[in-house]
C-alpha cells in the first residue's frame, strides 16, 4: 500500500513516517508539509538519518500516487487535503480533532466518494477504553455522577480533546442523550450543587504530556475510574496503519476505529 503523510515535519508526522518505513506492507510515497514551508525539498527520512528518496513537498498533486493519506494536522489543513483526496480517489485516515459541525458534515459527504476512517484517537487502547466507558455508563446511569478529565501537552490548541469528547459522547449515548444537551464544559464561581444527569469536563494543558484521559463514575461511598494514558505517539501511528489496512478493500464509506477493531 502506498501511503502519504501530512504534517510530515511535525512530531506526529515524523512518527507516522517512521512507522511506515518500518512496516513490511506499506511504502511511503508522499510527505506533505504546509505551503511555503522551509523544509520543502528535504528528504522525508532525514530526521532518522535515512535517505528515502521522498522529498517533503507542499504540492497536493503528490496524492495522485497514494492509495491512502494519513492526516493529523489542523481542521483547515485537513479539509484542504480531503478535497484533494476526493479529486484523486485517495483513501483518507483522519486523526485531526477540533472540527466544526459543518466540517464534520463535509467529511461525511466526502465519504460518498472515497473511503475514510475518521476517529478522534487512533490508539487501539483508547478505542477499547471508549467501549468500556460506554458499557460502564449503561450500568451506572442511576445514582452515579459522570465526569471526564483529560491532560495534554502545552501546544495542543483545542479543548476538550477529541478523545475526551468521545468519552462524553459514549456516556451520553448510553444514557440516550445528546452530549451538547447535558455537558458542563466549565465551572467557575458559585455554581450551585451538581445536577443529576450532567457530564462535567476538566482539562489540563502543560509540558509534554502525550495524552491522559479518565472517565469518573462517582456514587455514594465509591467511584469507578476508567483511565487510559498514552506514553508515546507510536500508539497513534500503529493504529493509523491498522486503519489503512482496513481500508485496503473499501471504495467508499465513513468508518471509525470501532469498525477497524470490530467493536
Amino acid at each position: 500500500m502506498k501511503v502519504a503523510i501530512t504534517g510530515a515535519n511535525g512530531r506526529m508526522g515524523k512518527m507516522l513516517i517512521e512507522a511506515v518505513l518500518q512496516s513490511q506492507d506499506m511504502q511511503l510515497c508522499a510527505a506533505l508539509v504546509r505551503p511555503g514551508d522551509a523544509a520543502v525539498g528535504t528528504d522525508a527520512g532525514a530526521f532518522l538519518g535515512q535517505q528515502t528518496g521522498i522529498l517533503l513537498t507542499d504540492d497536493l498533486a503528490a496524492l495522485k500516487e497514494a492509495d491512502c493519506l494519513i492526516d493529523f494536522t489542523l481542521p483547515e489543513g485537513t479539509m484542504r487535503h480531503l478535497a484533494a483526496c476526493q479529486e484523486y480517489g485517495t483513501q483518507c485516515i483522519i486523526g485531526t480533532t477540533g472540527f466544526s459541525t459543518e466540517e464534520r458534515a463535509a467529511i461525511a459527504r466526502a465519504a460518498e466518494d472515497i473511503a475514510i476512517v475518521f476517529a478522534p484517537n487512533m490508539s487501539i487502547g483508547v478505542n477499547i477504553t471508549l467501549k468500556l466507558v460506554e458499557i460502564a455508563a449503561q450500568l451506572m446511569q442511576e445514582g452515579f455522577d459522570a465526569e471526564v478529565f483529560e491532560a495534554h501537552h502545552r501546544n495542543k490548541v483545542d479543548a476538550p480533546s477529541g478523545t475526551a469528547l468521545a468519552m462524553g459522547e459514549a456516556i451520553a449515548r448510553a444514557w440516550g442523550q445528546e452530549l451538547d444537551e447535558i455537558a458542563d464544559w466549565a465551572r467557575h464561581g458559585v455554581t450551585g450543587a451538581r445536577q443529576d444527569g450532567r457530564i462535567g469536563f476538566s482539562v489540563v494543558r502543560g509540558g509534554d504530556i502525550v495524552g491522559d484521559h479518565t472517565a469518573y463514575f462517582c456514587g455514594p461511598g465509591e467511584r469507578i475510574e476508567i483511565t487510559h494514558r498514552s506514553n508515546s505517539r507510536a500508539t497513534f501511528a500503529q493504529g493509523s496503519l491498522r486503519a489503512a489496512r482496513f481500508l485496503a478493500d473499501k471504495k467508499t464509506g465513513l468508518y471509525t476505529m470501532h469498525d477497524v477493531l470490530g467493536l
